[in-house]
């Protein structure tokens, strides 16, 4: 997922709002007016939610007569795992190898002195 689709769907996601209505749409297809209906805003405040969230790939609405439904487009969050997934491999890595040099360092420690760290030699 390039750079500027990642910053776009984490921009959408960042509302509260629009983080609402992708975690009602995970329930299942909603109208625009039953997605409204929680929200103390106007119908077209909601469609400008709904065009950043559709613009950011995580939902579409299908052509066709009103009222239309708006489906939550679960592919995009297949990638957005896939790229969360990445990162948290790397940091999982980094902590691994630091591990490893704190082990090593405690072991090291330990076979100079006889004694475990913290403990007074007699």
């Amino acid at each position: 997922m390039s750079a500027d689709t990642m910053e776009r769907v984490f921009g959408a996601l960042a509302d509260p709002t629009r983080l609402d209505m992708v975690a009602r749409l995970a329930g299942g297809d909603a109208t625009v007016n039953q997605l409204a209906e929680p929200y103390r805003m106007s119908l077209q405040a909601v469609y400008k939610h709904l065009r950043v969230l559709e613009d950011a790939g995580l939902v579409s609405r299908p052509p066709g007569p009103q009222p239309r439904v708006v489906r939550l487009e679960t592919e995009v969050f297949d990638r957005m795992e896939a790229w969360i997934e990445r990162y948290r491999r790397r940091a999982e890595e980094r902590y691994s190898r630091l591990d490893a040099v704190l082990a090593e360092m405690n072991e090291d420690s330990t076979d100079k002195t006889g004694n475990t760290e913290g403990e007074e030699e007699s």
